[in-house]
């Protein structure tokens, strides 16, 4: 917990501004913020069956551009990221 006292003759804003600095530099609202957005760790299960379901989409991706019905897209505003999946054109397979 962050304290200050007024000392003799402080005006009320150089108190605040004291105030304000020790809070920064304490850490405080860094802390506070950071705990804002907690989330909670994922179960085991959970992180398997995220696992699980992103490989299966690969295996999909994998067996259309085998077969020729997935056509790779070269997206114009990331030149170096070659090969980016775009669409599935041909292929009306739903990806669930």
């Amino acid at each position: 917990m962050v304290e200050v006292r007024r000392k003799e003759g402080e005006s009320a804003e150089n108190l605040i501004r004291r105030f304000t600095k020790r809070v920064q530099s304490s850490g405080v609202l860094l802390r506070a913020k950071k705990g804002r957005f907690y989330t909670s760790k994922k179960t085991k299960r959970e992180v398997r069956e995220v696992a699980a379901r992103r490989k299966l989409i690969r295996d999909k991706k994998e067996y259309l551009r085998k077969i020729g019905k997935l056509e790779e897209f070269i997206d114009p505003r990331k030149p170096n990221k070659r090969g980016t999946i775009k669409k599935l054109l041909q292929a009306k397979i739903r990806m669930n």
